[in-house]
């Protein structure tokens, strides 16, 4: 997996950088979070060739698995593969876990990785369900520490889906509603405050750590 992601980071094309600065995501959270593209697949990837890559990283930096994104912006069951791809036989698993062991009493969670990368950038402890029903049991063991799980569910069925099975499994779940757009769309729309202002009493990471968190 290693040599993979940093293949597959080395690799990040023009066209990729555009699509990820269009979500909000500039060449330094790309490079902090080894994002890249899938130019020269390695065995058993080949049919994610051309596809973003997104490394799944433990606490320590160890890359855990690596995701799939199709950076065209089609109707991707007109073309017969999903938006996103997971290597086969890999149980879902959280996106970012370091957030897990560096943050105090609040940790945020939300539905994709790109979107708690966003939240990372405004100044949250963020990790990520990589599917509104991916939610898994063992999930709720490795969020069940805090005082405060903030749940940052897209503002559509599956959405709201998400946010009433993590509610479910953890009493301290809240909700944070959404009304415009999922986390990224509201980023691009009215910048880290239109995030803030919904989660006004969220703890933050002070600024000079805020990147490589």
């Amino acid at each position: 997996m290693e040599e993979a992601t940093a293949s597959y980071q080395a690799a990040l094309t023009a066209d990729a950088a555009r699509f990820l600065l269009g979500r909000g995501i500039g060449p330094a959270e790309a490079a902090t979070y080894r994002l890249g593209v899938v130019v020269d697949p390695q065995p058993g990837h080949e049919r994610q060739l051309g596809r973003l890559a997104i490394p799944y990283l433990g606490h320590d930096g160890r890359v855990l698995t690596i995701r799939f994104r199709c950076l065209e912006d089609h109707d991707h069951r007109t073309f017969r593969h999903g938006k996103y791809n997971t290597l086969k036989d890999d149980p879902p698993r959280l996106y970012g876990v370091d957030a897990i062991h560096k943050a105090g009493d609040e940790i945020h969670v939300t539905e994709g990785e790109l979107d708690a990368i966003t939240l990372r950038r405004v100044g949250f402890h963020a990790t990520a369900v990589p599917g509104a029903a991916l939610w898994q049991p063992r999930h709720r063991r490795m969020l069940a520490g805090f005082s405060k799980v903030w749940v940052w569910g897209d503002p559509d069925e599956a959405g709201a889906e998400l946010v009433t099975r993590i509610s479910k499994s953890l009493r301290s779940a809240q909700g944070v509603r959404l009304r415009d757009g999922d986390v990224t769309e509201t980023f691009m729309t009215g910048g880290a405050e239109a995030l803030l202002d919904l989660c006004p009493t969220a703890a933050r990471i002070p600024d000079a750590y805020r990147l490589a968190s």
